[in-house]
């Protein structure tokens, strides 16, 4: 039989909370229904439409349909808006019983202010009025751009340094300057307004693993910094919310065939309609995908796919039940450092590793079978890559429950099961002297004592032939999430007042074993034996140096009780005021295993120091540890309207970064040494658009005190440091539109630098890095898109993408050079049917992202950095009926 867990049963009784007021509730009223169409006569779905006066706001469906239920007799103006059309309004009057079908047609323009966003605030409201930095992307605006990833399509937002260069997966988001490891740190990923997991920078767990873009995807509103704290956990830098599709009367569906030039396939299929005609609505699409690579591995990189649907009953006030569904079961191979190497500044490849398309990950040695500690094998596939098998379900509620009292209420229940296998370069790369001297020790007149062959055919190595390390790192995580939002918004104008509580509880059990191969420096690595004719040692097994050396099994856990308040004041027709607070009374808790770090000999392999230096577990007792969080974020703000066309705003806020998981493993014994981040901006926006011209400024200043730096090194330890960092930026969304042609151009100008940032090395060394910029933060980038209409069916873009130089880490002394890229497309319309052609890294600049953060050595000019892909095509084909 099967067995229920308590978070089924919490499931099973949410949903039933859930339903039984939509048996209570449901009454017939006159109505408002009709269609938006674009300039070209094409339905336009994702259309904000807001019926002014009585705070009823809906999108369109995909055929660009919407129904307004349960109005009472009067006159109404219905307003429409829409990202890069002209906003328009209607007058209508309505008796009682009356159902009345309206169409709109929407006239283009730059970029409209007037677009309504739900992402930051606790009330719908256009951009216009709202004291906030976002940038919103719509369906067709996020089609058009072609993202190969989710990580490539944030690249449009200003103020987000966002590193594309691991492929599909595991990219890095940094906002607004701020430095971390990695991951997802200081900015939440939400779908549908929860979070696709609470906390995004999980150790080889960051929140793009769980998240993957298809034509389910409606709308993307990504806010920077302002009242981010007081609407997500942990996320000072800003939200990134994707909003799905949902159903609509007619029957709807669109289907998309993608392959490329490195044997990508794919297909999305999405469908919507109505179960019951003005009533219960359905969607429900995904993807499914397979390819080698941009980065040629041997095996079949990238294959998977995920279905997600939802089905939604409307109320008669315009409220909704809504329940969703999410299946994710995807691997693809996560790219790495690799060797490069620097003429006269400019970056170029090794010999005999293609900078664009070579990778350390190989089918020649994708298999791993190690001996363990204590007896057995342990067994890992690198071809399984990271491998996340998601679960989520979960429900929306809203409802009018008074005249001035709206209730909402959803909750997302997620269970993850990740296998993560990557070649991460962890020494290197050596001559063969040079290897025999470093890291084998020996004398100079005896490095000829060592012998090189090839595993596979055991023939000898050319003697100038170049080695290093190449770590097999597997990690299987298992995490578990149930979110839940609970708010109340009370209508009381001048004020709109919103109280809500969050709760969340997550647990993440991982264990990680790791063992490292030597190879040879190509992009097609072979795995090489190293012996010791003199005395007979043998320092690798099948190609093997070193057997598990780190061995980690911990659990962190987390349950947050977070309460917010947010209100809006129109204090005259142009004055708004908003002002928020949240309290998190939150506690973290795990336990970490006590290693005995390089400390076992297995044993079993004879005259091999292979398994010499084993890290294990085994035998070891747990620390057990617990960390309280009670932190008041607060945020204030003013926006003024000058006219329908320009406005301004200026806004404080104060919010925390919890520590993350990596700080509570390093100082488990002694939490005393941890403190929350604490982040403090000041921003002054400034917005304006006309039919022709659309400007978003954002000048920000950031104080942030106590960062974390907690990469894990070469030898397995963590940095382990802590700094403040302040950082001076602008950032600048322009978007500009005559006639045929089109021109996007965002940038961003910051000064992000070290404070408070001294204090002692491992080996006694001092340190001063005070004034130093931020590590992998560049201080100017800007992407620049032009598009334009060939003809009234065939269009094009050229995107080019710049950024500047930066610094791999903080004493600024490896340099990262500025690089640009360069994508193109074309896109032919005709009737129901779309073709593009994408093509990206048109010139296969080496564009470096980031250095090797494990600090490893090397005795060559070669260096270890992880450039962007290579130049790729796509050719896509979609239908909608």
């Amino acid at each position: 039989m099967k067995q229920f867990n308590s978070s089924s049963i919490t499931s099973f009784w949410m949903l039933l909370l859930f339903i039984l007021p939509a048996m209570v509730f449901s009454q017939e009223k006159s109505s408002v229904s009709g269609q938006v169409f674009d300039e070209n006569g094409q339905s336009a779905p994702g259309v904000n439409i807001v019926i002014q006066d009585v705070s009823l706001a809906v999108s369109t469906d995909a055929d660009g349909g919407y129904t307004f239920f349960n109005l009472s007799r009067g006159t109404y103006i219905i307003l429409v808006t829409n990202i890069g059309y002209k906003s328009t309004q209607k007058s209508v009057t309505l008796k009682d019983g009356e159902n009345i079908k309206i169409d709109f047609h929407l006239e283009a323009e730059s970029q409209s202010l007037k677009e309504v966003v739900v992402t930051g605030s606790s009330n719908p409201r256009s951009k216009l009025e709202s004291s906030i930095a976002i940038t919103t992307l719509g369906a067709k605006a996020i089609e058009n751009r072609a993202p190969i990833s989710t990580a490539d399509l944030l690249q449009t937002i200003p103020g987000f340094v966002v590193e594309t260069s691991g492929g599909e997966v595991g990219n890095n988001l940094f906002a607004r300057g701020i430095p971390s490891a990695g991951a997802y740190e200081y900015v939440q990923i939400q779908e549908d307004g929860l979070p696709v997991f609470e906390d995004g920078a999980l150790q080889f767990a960051n929140a793009d693993n769980w998240y993957r873009l298809d034509e389910t995807v409606s709308k993307m509103e990504a806010v920077r910094g302002g009242s981010a704290s007081i609407f997500a956990s942990n996320a000072p830098g800003g939200i990134v919310n994707f909003i799905s599709k949902t159903g609509q009367n007619e029957f709807q569906g669109r289907a998309k065939l993608t392959v490329g030039d490195y044997g990508l396939f794919r297909t999305d299929l999405n469908l919507g309609g109505a179960l019951v005609k003005d009533k219960l609505f359905f969607n429900v699409g995904g993807f499914y995908r397979a390819d080698d690579g941009i980065r040629k591995t041997g095996f079949t990189a990238n294959k998977g796919g995920q279905v997600k649907m939802n089905l939604t009953y409307k109320f008669d006030d315009g409220g909704y039940l809504r329940l969703n569904y999410k299946k994710l079961d995807d691997r693809n191979t996560f790219y790495l450092p690799i060797p490069l190497k620097s003429n006269n500044g400019k970056v170029e490849g090794v010999a005999g590793f293609d900078p664009n398309y070579g990778t350390l990950t190989s089918a020649n040695f994708s298999h791993l079978s190690v001996p363990q500690y204590g007896g057995g094998t342990f067994k890992a596939d690198l071809e399984d890559g990271v491998h996340p098998v998601v679960d989520a379900i979960g429900a929306e509620f809203k409802k009018k429950i008074a005249d001035k009292v709206t209730l909402k209420n959803a909750f997302r229940n997620t269970k993850i099961d990740l296998n993560y296998n990557a070649i991460y370069s962890s020494g290197g790369p050596w001559t063969q002297d040079g290897y025999a001297t470093d890291v084998q020790n020996l004398a100079p007149a005896n490095t000829g004592d060592l012998s090189y062959t090839y595993v596979d055919n055991n023939t000898a190595l050319n003697p100038n032939a170049l080695i290093m390390r190449a770590d097999h790192w597997y990690i299987h995580k298992q995490m578990e999430n149930f979110a839940n939002n609970l708010s109340f918004n009370f209508d009381l104008k001048p004020v709109n007042l919103t109280v809500g509580y969050y709760y969340s509880n997550w647990k993440s059990n991982q264990y990680w074993n790791w063992s490292n191969y030597l190879v040879d420096v190509t992009d097609n690595p072979r795995l090489v034996n190293v012996n010791n004719t003199a005395s007979g040692i043998a320092h690798t097994w099948n190609g093997i140096e070193r057997i598990t050396w780190l061995e980690r099994d911990a659990q962190t856990k987390g349950k947050l009780n977070d309460f917010y308040v947010d209100a809006e004041i129109q204090a005259t027709d142009n004055l708004t005021f908003n002002a928020g607070l949240r309290y998190d009374k939150n506690v973290y808790s795990g336990y970490r295993d006590n290693a005995r770090f390089g400390a076992e000999n297995l044993g079993v392999l004879d005259n091999n120091t292979a398994d010499d230096a084993v890290t294990t577990i085994q035998g070891n007792p747990y620390t057990y540890w617990r960390y309280d969080v009670s932190e008041l974020s607060y945020t204030a703000a003013g926006n003024y309207k000058f006219n329908e066309n320009m406005a301004s705003y200026i806004r404080y806020s104060h919010g925390f970064r919890s520590p993350i998981e990596e700080s509570f493993y390093d100082n488990a014994n002694d939490l005393s040494k941890l403190e929350n981040t604490f982040v403090n901006q000041l921003e002054f926006g400034y917005k304006y658009a006309n039919s022709f011209l659309s400007v978003n400024a954002n000048l920000f200043h950031m104080n942030l005190k106590n960062v974390a730096f907690t990469d894990i090194l070469a030898d397995g330890s963590s940095e382990n440091k802590f700094a403040d960092v302040n950082n001076l930026g602008l950032e600048v969304e322009t978007n500009v539109r005559y006639s045929i042609a089109r021109l996007n151009f965002n940038f961003t100008l910051q000064n992000p630098e070290y404070d408070n940032f001294t204090g002692q090395n491992a080996d006694g060394s001092t340190f001063n890095f005070n004034g130093n910029t931020a590590r992998r933060i560049p201080k100017f980038f800007c992407v620049i898109r032009p598009e334009v209409d060939i003809t009234k069916r065939l269009s094009g873009y050229v995107q080019y993408s710049y950024f500047d130089k930066k610094y791999t880490n903080q004493d600024n002394k490896q340099v990262l050079p500025a690089f640009k890229e360069v994508g193109a497309g074309l896109s032919y319309t005709v009737n129901n049917l779309r073709f593009a052609v994408d093509g990206t890294n048109l010139f296969n600049e080496i564009g470096l992202t980031e250095g090797n953060p494990r600090q490893s050595t090397s005795d060559t000019d070669v260096f270890l950095a992880r450039p962007i892909l290579g130049r790729a095509f796509r050719f896509s084909v979609a239908i909608n009926f």
